[in-house]
């Protein structure tokens, strides 16, 4: 699991995304995430937008990050 560090308080998760690598553009972004392979907690997440807080888990596919303040 990868620590992603945030100098705030959330990150949204389109730019956690391009900030682990999974992505390179928000439009990508969108279009993996209108697949349902996206998991924020271990729920599925659709939502670029989605606001993450320090704690908060996201999965895809064989990539897994943890944020963390």
């Amino acid at each position: 699991m990868q620590e992603i560090r945030i100098s705030g308080e959330m990150i949204r998760l389109g730019q956690l995304l391009k900030l682990g690598g999974v992505v390179e553009s928000g439009a990508a972004g969108k279009d993996l995430l209108g697949t349902g392979e996206v998991r924020v907690n271990g729920a599925v997440e659709t939502r670029r937008g989605r606001q993450l807080h320090a704690g908060d888990v996201v999965e895809v596919g064989e990539w897994e990050f943890r944020v963390s303040a």
